[in-house]
């Protein structure tokens, strides 16, 4: 059996084509999920140009769905469980998934909505944990109308700390003072007094410029560059009171972070914002408009009507 996959091929736009890949054969402690919609993130368009993702495998991280066949070792949730999780390849009808790395979706969140929380969420929950955010603390957050961006703002105002959202124009910071921000900055322009935290997802001359920001004992945490530009930082820049420019990547298991984001968004703590929504064969629509940064929030892809339909359930065992 073969399952529709989006698979990287440099030979087509966006270097990604709508093919056929083998139906997933799950480990035992892995769930097999029918996706019914993913979610699409500036680093899986640097994935699929990269080599990073090689040619012919299925691009993506973000997907949500319905369990069709249980972990045979008895671990994650039940067949029939609506789920969302943050897998490699998880652009394709069927995926199987370390049940680590997967969360049950609460009634009443739709999976359209908890399918954009894997990556950007993540993110912006782990980078706030490791810089901290608490009561009396100044975070100030680059490229905050993207899907990183807002859920940091949500959270950080969530932790108390005071916000500051930085935005490329007027018209892509609407909104951001009702998630939380407590200012919202066309650029850093005009900022000029010391932040104890930065949550930078867009790198270049804007990295530079937050970094010269940072209070004493402050941490940059660089989780994304959607600039795509070098940062060059002046002689003896990185020389005075101790502060930390720190890589970001999403290791180990997500579930369980998973579960907490997904719990906010149902109760409507956590705002969940689709900037573009459509079928997964408009990939290429979705990059570009991505890519142009005509999309605040997250841009969502339709892979199938699962959470509108009885899931196939697959044979077990």
């Amino acid at each position: 059996m073969s399952v529709r996959a989006l698979v990287v091929d440099p030979s087509a736009p966006a270097a990604v084509r709508l093919g056929e890949v083998p139906d997933p054969v799950p480990a035992p402690g892995q769930v097999v999920v029918e996706v019914s919609h993913a979610s699409l993130n500036h680093g899986d368009l640097n994935d699929a140009r990269s080599g990073r993702v090689p040619v012919g495998a299925v691009l993506g991280s973000d997907a949500a769905g319905v369990v069709v066949r249980a972990a045979a070792d008895g671990t994650g949730p039940a067949l029939g469980t609506r789920v969302v999780a943050l897998a490699s390849g998880a652009f394709a009808e069927r995926v199987a998934i370390d049940t680590g790395a997967i969360a049950e979706v609460p009634e009443g969140l739709d999976l359209a909505k908890a399918v954009a929380l894997p990556v950007a969420g993540v993110a912006a929950l782990r980078s706030l944990r490791a810089a901290g955010s608490g009561p009396g603390r100044t975070v100030l957050i680059t490229g905050a109308s993207g899907g990183v961006g807002r859920f940091a703002a949500q959270l950080a105002a969530r932790a108390g700390a005071h916000v500051i959202a930085s935005v490329g124009s007027t018209a892509r910071g609407e909104g951001l003072a009702e998630l939380g921000a407590d200012e919202v900055l066309v650029g850093l322009e005009g900022l000029e007094r010391p932040v104890d935290v930065v949550i930078d997802s867009v790198g270049g001359s804007q990295l530079v410029a937050a970094w010269h920001l940072l209070a004493p004992g402050g941490s940059v945490q660089s989780v994304g560059w959607t600039s795509g530009e070098p940062a060059v930082f002046p002689p003896y820049a990185t020389v005075g009171p101790a502060k930390s420019l720190t890589s970001f990547v999403i290791e180990g298991g997500a579930g369980p972070d998973l579960a907490v984001l997904a719990g906010l968004a149902a109760e409507g703590a956590l705002t969940v914002e689709i900037g573009w929504q459509g079928a997964w064969d408009r990939f290429t629509e979705a990059a570009e408009a991505l890519r142009g940064r005509r999309v605040s929030g997250k841009a969502v892809l339709e892979v199938s009507r699962a959470e509108r339909r009885a899931p196939a359930l697959l044979p077990q065992g």
